[in-house]
């Protein structure tokens, strides 16, 4: 029971705490309208508002299994306020700036020395300088440690740093984000990737320390969105060690890689060498910062002669056992003066033959049977001579004159890939052609943008194109056949248990006076199974040294092809080769 004594005692503290209360805030109020009231007015004044940018981060980029190959982190910015790390300038005041210089350089790693020596020639320079770099680019781990401190005057700025994090894979097809622009899908796909930055304002007072409470977004930033490719990473990392050994075991200049899905157009892996790492773009010849198979088109030599023979077979005008006379050299009467690439007596060769043989003059020949404009149409339809479609900056659309240009040399050496030229993506979608029924599906790197919503805007699903009959287009790929079942090559082309139709090509460059270079520029190109069309592959070497045929090629397309059939896990042919005969 409480009595009302006790009720009164109670009731007097409770009184005297209210009224010490009071006390309390009416000498602050006092303390800051009257006692500091100059100062705070003084402090208020020099008050400044800063404005600041909020960085939207730019988006990622996935391979078709969600693997990360490019994504943005953050990295900060360290700086500090000389005039006021140094105080004001009395002995003891400086021994405090040393102190502290020493804690921060044993956490940046630039020693106590340097800190002190940055924030003195900052000062000899302004003694009321508010600003000095520490340090630039420091990860995490970093900037929570000298964020522990108990300096004021040291500050961080966030800044978003992009980071390819395994390195070299895909670099070349990727691209670059740098000072000096960008590269590659970087800046192909940059409507999709790049984030909105935003701004934010806050009060920083004399002593060059943000006001709490001050800060106000003026705008907010907005990240990127996700960009997703059809490119296999694990396949893509495959054929650049492959790659890169091969083209160092002939060696080559360069070389690249392509392995497109037949059916669908979607590019599973292009690799080049040498190759670029976008973490230090530096480190390769700028020569090769771009995806030379995109950009740098060459006269693509025999892989041209299924092309040639598809129309062919197409018109009506041959089949695989027409039979030609080969001779080593072959003179039109009009100008054009051609012969294959070594010494031969005539070759009773058929169709077949002459693919399986590479001969230039049989090609020609039986070619003959085919108008110019004709040859022309089937090539532009092939995708020759035409842009790929593909959203990416700096590709090449080779070079194909219009017919009416066309000497009689050009005539004839555009049957078996000279006097045109193409990139090698160019020359894979045609060959996508050939094992799609002869249904050109123009080639794709892209599935789509995820943006920072969660809506998903989707590449367009292209346009096909019909090239050849299914006929034309089945009976080629059997033609290319006995190029692995017979050919000079077979041993190294064949794989056991599936089917494989392949040309090999052999190909001088013009040198840009009329003549060519004594070096070559070997290919094989290749669709398996043929029963049932699911890859196309490509590979080219520039100008090998040690082997200078297209036997510098074969063990890689071998090796890139076991390993596309292998990962996708395609079934084994049930179907026997197509035994078409090469001679007569």
């Amino acid at each position: 029971m409480i009595t009302r004594k006790t009720m009164r005692r109670r009731t007097t503290v409770t009184m005297l705490a209210v009224a010490a209360t009071v006390g309390i805030l009416g000498a602050k109020l006092v303390d800051i309208q009257v006692v500091r009231a100059d100062d705070l007015q003084k402090q208020s004044v020099t008050a400044k508002e800063v404005k600041e940018t909020l960085s939207g981060a730019r988006g990622s980029i996935l391979d078709a299994n969600g693997t990360v190959l490019a994504t943005t982190v953050y990295r900060y910015t360290a700086q500090l306020s000389p005039s006021d790390a140094i105080g004001d300038g009395s002995p003891s005041a400086r021994t405090k700036m040393v102190e502290a210089a020493n804690a921060i350089g044993a956490i940046t790693g630039q020693g106590g020395a340097a800190i002190v020596t940055l924030i003195d020639k900052a000062l000899k320079a302004d003694p009321g300088s508010k600003y000095a770099l520490v340090k630039t680019g420091m990860d995490v781990a970093t900037f929570n440690k000298l964020d522990k401190l108990p300096y004021p005057w040291l500050t961080f700025t966030k800044v978003p740093a992009r980071t390819y994090p395994n390195g070299a894979v895909a670099g070349n097809l990727l691209g670059y984000v740098s000072s000096g622009g960008k590269g590659g899908l970087e800046d192909s796909e940059n409507g999709c990737l790049a984030g909105e930055n935003g701004s934010e304002t806050y009060q920083r007072g004399a002593d060059g320390v943000a006001i709490p409470g001050s800060t106000v977004v003026q705008k907010p930033a907005k990240d990127g969105g996700t960009l997703k490719l059809t490119v296999d990473s694990d396949l893509q990392w495959f054929a650049e060690q492959t790659l890169a050994q091969q083209v160092g075991a002939v060696g080559a200049k360069f070389g690249f890689v392509t392995v497109a899905e037949a059916k669908t157009g979607k590019i599973k892996a292009i690799a080049q060498w040498p190759a670029l790492d976008p973490n230090n773009i530096d480190a390769t010849s700028p020569g090769y910062w771009g995806l030379l198979p995109f950009s740098t088109p060459y006269e693509p030599g025999s892989t041209f002669k299924a092309l040639t023979a598809s129309m062919l077979i197409d018109q009506g005008k041959a089949t695989p056992t027409s039979q030609v006379l080969a001779p080593y050299r072959f003179q039109s009467g009009h100008g054009a003066d051609l012969h294959d690439s070594g010494y031969h007596d005539d070759e009773r060769l058929t169709l077949t033959g002459v693919l399986m043989n590479s001969s230039n003059t049989g090609m020609s020949i039986l070619g003959s049977a085919l108008s110019d404009q004709t040859r022309y149409d089937y090539l532009k339809k092939f995708g020759i001579g035409v842009d790929t479609g593909i959203p990416y900056n700096g590709q090449s659309s080779g070079i194909l004159n219009p017919v009416k240009d066309w000497d009689d040399q050009t005539k004839y050496a555009t049957m078996f890939g000279q006097g045109v030229s193409a990139t090698q993506v160019q020359m894979v979608s045609a060959y996508q052609a050939l094992a799609n029924n002869g249904v050109r599906v123009p080639l794709t790197l892209v599935e789509g943008c995820t943006h920072p919503d969660g809506t998903v805007t989707d590449v367009p699903a292209p346009k096909p194109i019909k090239v050849v009959s299914p006929g034309a287009a089945k009976t080629t790929l059997g033609m290319m056949e006995s190029v692995v079942t017979s050919g000079e090559l077979a041993r190294q082309l064949q794989i056991p248990g599936y089917r494989v139709a392949a040309k090999t090509g052999t190909a001088q460059q013009p040198d840009g006076h009329g003549g060519y270079l004594p070096s070559y520029y070997v290919s094989v190109m290749g669709v398996a199974p043929v029963d049932n069309p699911q890859y196309v592959v490509s590979v080219n070497l520039g100008y090998p040294t040690t082997i200078t045929s297209s036997a510098a090629a074969a063990p890689l397309f071998h090796t890139i092809m076991s390993q596309v059939l292998k990962t996708f896990r395609v079934k084994p042919s049930t179907t026997s080769p197509a035994d078409y005969p090469p001679y007569y």
